[in-house]
């Protein structure tokens, strides 16, 4: 097995639409979350989500060419962008690959579209509506913009697709059949029906108060905000990017993915799939007792979602490392980004690796006696880390964890 190494980041969220700004947010815990701008909200019980901001696609693709890309794939080839220059990345075409993949696709297409055929008929849709909206089409513009001729896979396994993009890229590269892959998530949902239709499964939280909407393992979390954004990450193997001297962020030391079995939406509370994913992870990283461990969870604000996590990271670490290691939810800052979730957390994973900088889980308030563990509430932590484990749960049971180390 070859080696694999991150060499580029790239990013757009609702903390930041670079590195830079989405790190130092994250870093002093800047909530994302506000009242929806997207539309009016006037009928919907919910009105908070994490919008990104200030998102300038002409940065990146000219005026002609974005409007025939829906949101999630300007999200994803500005990710990209970012971090193919972040990267400095000079490939054979045929041994790159793009792995970058959409819980839901072009949402935002199909609600204009339909709107255009109820409103006016079938000859009034764009023949650019499928091209627009299947959810392999970040990947797919993403592998046209860099000429990328290898392996193009872009998963679907809802809020853990970003983490099952960069594993299986990982698992490509280490198995000889590329030399680098961009991999990633990219979502942008945040529209009247993905509002509408997460609020009718009862997953959205109600409460409209930007500031206590989303607090992960807190008692009074009651479900979880909708985010948007893409994150994109250059993995390479390790020799070709040492050959170039190319700047390796951290090792792709893990990955393990399971599945519940068990309900369309609902985690298992048994926590067995998530806990086996973890324990995969851990076990290829080669985690040892005694390892300082930072793991970023999928901490959706949630009362299911958050409780069952617990369980896992219990049954993975054992009980007694379990209170040792340290925990955070990102998504207390960025909502719940779907399926670029994984993505922008593996990131957030990697750059609290490198800078010894562990963010916090903001919001957090009144303990739960069935979270009882270290969230690192409210304030980021200083504190040198071996290991750097990102997990995350989707809808299906779909369990996917990521674990990363600094090159030895």
């Amino acid at each position: 097995m070859k080696r694999v190494v991150v060499t580029g980041l790239g990013a757009v969220t609702p903390v930041g639409n670079d590195i830079p700004t989405f790190w130092e947010n994250l870093s002093n815990g800047v909530s994302g979350i506000g009242l929806i701008h997207h539309f009016d909200t006037a009928d919907y019980k919910a009105k908070v989500a994490a919008e990104v901001k200030d998102f300038d696609i002409t940065r990146y693709v000219d005026k002609m060419a974005a409007k025939r890309l829906d949101l999630f794939s300007q999200y994803a080839v500005s990710a990209a962008q970012q971090a193919m220059e972040d990267s400095g990345l000079a490939c054979d075409p045929e041994r790159l690959g793009v792995y970058i993949g959409s819980g839901i696709g072009g949402l935002s297409t199909m609600v204009r579209e339909e709107e255009k055929l109820l409103k006016s008929g079938p000859h009034r849709v764009s023949p650019m509506t499928i091209p627009m909206m299947i959810a392999n089409l970040a990947a797919g513009n993403v592998a046209i913009r860099f000429n990328a001729q290898g392996p193009c896979l872009p998963v679907v396994t809802a809020c853990a697709t970003g983490t099952n993009a960069i594993g299986e890229a990982y698992r490509t590269i280490a198995g000889g059949w590329a030399d680098a892959i961009l991999a990633g998530g990219t979502e942008a949902s945040i529209t009247t029906l993905g509002v509408a239709a997460f609020t009718a499964c009862m997953a959205l939280t109600q409460n409209d108060d930007p500031k206590t909407a989303c607090r992960p393992f807190d008692k009074r979390r009651d479900g979880f905000v909708m985010g948007e954004g893409a994150g994109v990450l250059v993995l390479e193997e390790y020799e070709h990017a040492k050959a170039r001297g190319a700047k390796i962020y951290a090792e792709v030391a893990g990955y393990g993915h399971t599945c519940d079995a068990h309900h369309v939406t609902a985690p298992d509370p048994e926590a067995k799939g998530a806990s086996r994913s973890i324990h995969q992870a851990l076990e290829q990283a080669g985690h040892a007792a005694g390892e300082r461990v930072y793991y970023n969870a999928h901490g959706t604000s949630t009362p299911l979602n958050d409780a069952s996590e617990t369980l896992a990271v219990k049954l993975a670490f054992g009980e007694e490392e379990a209170h040792r290691i340290f925990i955070s939810s990102t998504k207390s800052m960025t909502g719940h980004m779907l399926g670029a979730a994984g993505a922008v957390e593996a990131i957030a994973s990697i750059l609290a690796l490198d800078n010894s900088l562990l963010p916090p889980t903001i919001g957090y308030g009144e303990p739960d006696p069935e979270c009882d563990l270290d969230y690192i509430p409210n304030t980021a932590r200083k504190a040198e880390i071996d290991l750097a484990v990102s997990a995350s749960l989707g809808f299906g049971g779909h369990n996917a964890c990521l674990a990363f180390r600094k090159v030895r």
